[in-house]
């Protein structure tokens, strides 16, 4: 029977293989002509009158002063509150008016590495224009006005003290101090850090990182290469081309060897339950052993219902509702990590259990079930990731963000199918040590 069901599924992922390649083949990134050294992209795509546009600037949280921790987030985030135009000073009512009578979506987010505006307009060449015409504005001339930025540090720090009472958010804080050590994304904003921050610094960290060498611009949608190339020179148009020297971030450094006693954090909360994460430094996006790590996570805490951890942890000892674990792989950094939520009185073997499937994973691998099971599971569900205009957006700006060939969409399910237990079980060893693995338990006792 199990045979029978093993044979059925490679049938399957074999079909569905072919299928998946000839349906997406007319769909590749194409190169666009480099403008003020910026890099451009275009997936074109008549599915919807739609295009999606996705400017990434290297100017994410790593970037922070330590003790101005939140400036990036901010200086990205009040760009959708005031901007200078031609004809004067927009204001955030008008920015929102012009984007509500678009039918359009203009935001703009802050992460560890990055910052990121979303355009999403109708293709309608006199709509799309004012979108970018729009975009352009904010991205290129934000204004900071004082009184808008003391209300947003006055939301901010509103924010941060609540967030000081919910465990996942102090749970987090504390597990990203400990596994970034010494590199700038194991710093978190803090009522102080906030506070500190004032215009002139916002309006200093935009002209030091926006400019046109620090980003990329990904398009996906009804557009062609000369429409699109148009739209980066509109984007592109204010945006100085370099500007002075940026200090060099620090290596990124693996996890020490430690006793448990100096990998071990207990933080006292007052909760019901424990929140425990464990982890590590790990792979960036572009390592060769990033398609091993994946398959074998899967089988491991990413797989939900399927996973090692989750039969051990839940279904064999009813230690806790949900467990997982992920690799989080970035351009520069990247980590491993692995949680639960469990009652403080369970947490120590909650912790053990959870320790003890991680170690053997990384001893033994996968078996072979366990190994076509998750390479069937995750090639019949990729599909699903590139299914809209916005998830090929997201595919396509990963792709150019981590320097990976432009032909990945194409061969992700290939290089999943070629994945060994030998590889899966030679990665793991060489990525993951339980004397590396940080510790975190919050609320529980010792």
């Amino acid at each position: 029977m199990l045979a029978r069901t093993c044979i059925r599924q490679a049938l399957l992922t074999s079909v569905l293989l072919a299928v998946f390649s000839n349906a997406h083949a007319i769909l590749p990134i194409e190169k666009l002509p480099s403008f003020k050294g910026a890099q451009a992209y275009l997936v074109q795509t008549k599915a919807l009158p739609m295009v999606d546009i996705e400017i990434s600037i290297d100017a994410g949280d790593r970037y922070d002063p330590a003790a101005k921790s939140g400036l990036a987030s901010m200086t990205g985030q009040l760009m959708n509150f005031g901007a200078r135009a031609d004809k004067g000073v927009l204001s955030e009512a008008q920015i929102a008016d012009e984007i509500a009578d678009l039918g359009a979506s203009l935001g703009i987010s802050v992460g560890g590495e990055r910052a990121i505006m979303r355009i999403r307009t109708l293709s309608r060449k006199d709509l799309r224009d004012r979108a970018v015409i729009l975009a352009a504005t904010m991205l290129s001339a934000p204004i900071y006005d004082a009184k808008i930025v003391g209300r947003e540090k006055q939301r901010m720090t509103t924010a941060l003290l609540e967030s000081e009472t919910k465990p996942e958010a102090v749970l987090d804080k504390r597990f990203r101090k400990s596994i970034y050590g010494t590199y700038p994304l194991a710093y978190s904003p803090s009522v102080q850090t906030i506070t500190a921050i004032n215009s002139a610094d916002l309006k200093q960290f935009h002209q030091q990182f926006y400019r046109g060498e620090r980003m990329i611009i990904s398009i996906v949608g009804d557009v062609s290469p000369a429409e699109a190339n148009e739209i980066v020179q509109s984007v592109l148009q204010k945006i100085p081309q370099s500007g002075p020297a940026i200090s060099k971030l620090p290596e990124f450094e693996r996890s020490p060897v430690e006793s448990l006693s100096q990998r071990e954090i207990n933080i006292p909360f007052d909760t019901q339950q424990a929140h425990l994460a464990m982890g590590m430094t790990a792979i960036t996006r572009n390592n060769p052993d990033f398609f091993p790590l994946l398959v074998g996570n899967y089988v491991l805490g990413g797989g939900g219902f399927v996973s090692r951890l989750m039969s051990e942890v839940r279904e064999k000892r009813g230690l806790a509702y949900s467990v997982s674990s992920y690799f989080a792989p970035g351009k520069d950094a990247g980590i491993f990590r692995a949680g639960l939520q469990t009652k403080n009185d369970q947490a120590a073997l909650a912790l053990e259990v959870m320790s003890s499937t991680i170690a053997q994973f990384i001893a033994t691998g996968p078996t072979p079930v366990e190994l076509e099971a998750a390479k069937s599971n995750l090639i019949n569900g990729y599909p699903l990731r590139i299914d809209s205009n916005r998830k090929l957006l997201d595919n396509v700006s990963a792709i150019v963000w981590n320097d990976l060939p432009l032909n990945t969409m194409e061969a992700w399910t290939k290089q999943v199918e070629a994945v060994t237990l030998e590889q899966v079980k030679t990665a793991f060893q060489k990525h993951l040590a339980m004397d590396r693995m940080k510790i975190v338990i919050l609320g529980a006792k010792k």
